[in-house]
């Protein structure tokens, strides 16, 4: 019996027009039973899995990060599990599930793999896979633009990364954990849900995206030079361990600044400072490899 699923693509992303067709015929061969539908950006997936919800037995979303993220409240509400093709410019989410990038071993997966429940992290009233953060990396995605993810791809990230860190500049921020306040001067705080973020970087060298728990980390550095000599690390998230670099962990997670900072969730800004960060454990079934 033909299995049936909503299958959501973001035309937007690096690769999701151009191949659609090649989605398509993954998808058939691997006998799924198809609800191609179409919106005019990702924001509009939420009304097109509501209309759906009760004629398919789950969602098949392609694109990056940022397109998953913006259908995750009502995969939440609407209880279907979640299919993933990784058709973004980092696919973070589909590193850390061990989702490969190709399109027939991905829609294998979707096939022929296992559910695992996995945690969501919160922000305010905003949901995130992978990282919530502030400082240094909002202005990465402000000024990581389309064209710019389209003509580098994955290189995108580090070449606008090495552009901004010489103009980062410590801010002062508050950090509730535990019932404890700490004070930092930093020039970026992330709070990490799953593992990888960022094209590759890993939030901490242990961190997994069903382990209950956020991952903290504050770069507290004086001068800019000195995240060149992170940078290493933090592919492998052993930054952690570094003297300029606080790593915390807990379930609940207060930052206050002085004046609002924007955040970014999942490499989209969406809310600001004040900001309660939360865990939600095994909050949503998605399809992973077998062992």
């Amino acid at each position: 019996m033909n299995r049936r699923a909503l299958l959501l693509v973001n035309r937007q992303s690096r690769q999701g027009q151009k191949r659609l067709p090649e989605v398509m015929s993954c998808l058939v061969q691997q006998g799924f039973e198809l609800i191609a539908a179409s919106a005019e950006n990702p924001q509009d997936f939420s009304d097109v899995i509501r209309r759906y919800q009760h004629q398919v037995d789950m969602v098949i979303i392609g694109g990056g990060d940022g397109t998953l993220n913006a259908a995750v409240g009502t995969l939440i509400e609407t209880k279907l599990p979640l299919g993933i093709l990784p058709l973004g410019t980092a696919n973070d989410l589909a590193r850390t599930l061990g989702i490969p990038n190709s399109l027939p071993e991905a829609s294998k997966v979707i096939a022929n793999g296992k559910v695992r429940r996995i945690d969501l992290g919160r922000v305010n009233d905003k949901y995130f896979f992978n990282v919530a953060s502030l400082g240094l990396s909002v202005k990465i995605t402000q000024r990581l633009t389309k064209e710019v993810k389209r003509r580098w791809g994955i290189f995108a990230y580090a070449f606008t990364a090495l552009q901004v860190i010489w103009e980062s500049r410590p801010f002062s921020a508050e950090i509730r954990i535990h019932g404890k306040s700490i004070k930092v001067k930093t020039v970026q705080i992330a709070v990490g849900n799953g593992r990888y973020y960022g094209g590759g970087m890993a939030v901490a060298h242990d961190a997994t995206i069903d382990d209950q728990r956020l991952d903290l980390y504050s770069l507290e550095i004086q001068h800019w030079w000195e995240i060149i000599f992170l940078l290493p690390a933090m592919r492998q998230g052993r930054h952690i361990n570094a003297r300029n670099v606080r790593a915390l962990q807990g379930q609940e997670i207060e930052v206050y600044t002085r004046k609002p900072r924007p955040i970014n969730t999942d490499g989209e800004i969406t809310t600001q400072t004040p900001a309660r960060f939360r865990v939600i454990p095994q909050a949503l079934a998605v399809f992973i490899p077998r062992e």
